[in-house]
């Protein structure tokens, strides 16, 4: 499987834990940076990632900050991604069996290592639901004006 890797800096150690235990599972990891501890902006890496999934040049993505939260906003601009910010492997398989999420994100000061690799592995592992998740998949990338429910 190809995977895109990004973070920013608070989180530089758990992206070379996971791009190691990736590359050790057999999948081809693109590490999109950053590669040493310079403080950058996560907008940036977040946009990255979110560009090389959007492409097809890989099939999911893994987006690190600190607490996670500011690279899934940056990831989740873009239309065709769905990043999902998880912290245990049960938010990462719903992410996948639900929403069909093509990029995870989670925070390097949130979790520890093991955890993560524990989310990405069950992340990689699931398959999308379909059926009746599929309808409510598509509106995220085709949004419409929404009218009361009835």
């Amino acid at each position: 499987m190809q995977i895109a890797i990004a973070s920013d800096h608070a989180a530089i150690e758990m992206k070379a834990a996971l791009v190691a235990h990736l590359r050790a599972a057999g999948h081809n990891v693109d590490d999109l940076g950053p590669h040493n501890g310079t403080s950058v902006d996560y907008p940036d890496y977040g946009y990255m990632l979110a560009d090389a999934v959007a492409s097809g040049a890989v099939t999911y993505g893994v987006a690190l900050c600190g607490s996670g939260i500011g690279i899934s906003i940056a990831v989740n601009r873009h239309a065709t991604c769905r990043c999902a910010l998880v912290s245990e492997p049960l938010s990462a398989q719903l992410a996948r069996e639900h929403n069909d999420a093509n990029v995870i994100a989670m925070g390097a000061r949130m979790i520890g290592v093991e955890m993560a690799k524990a989310c990405v592995d069950t992340f990689l592992q699931t398959s999308f639901g379909g059926e009746r998740h599929a309808r409510r998949v598509d509106k995220l990338s085709n949004p419409k004006p929404v009218k009361e429910p009835v």
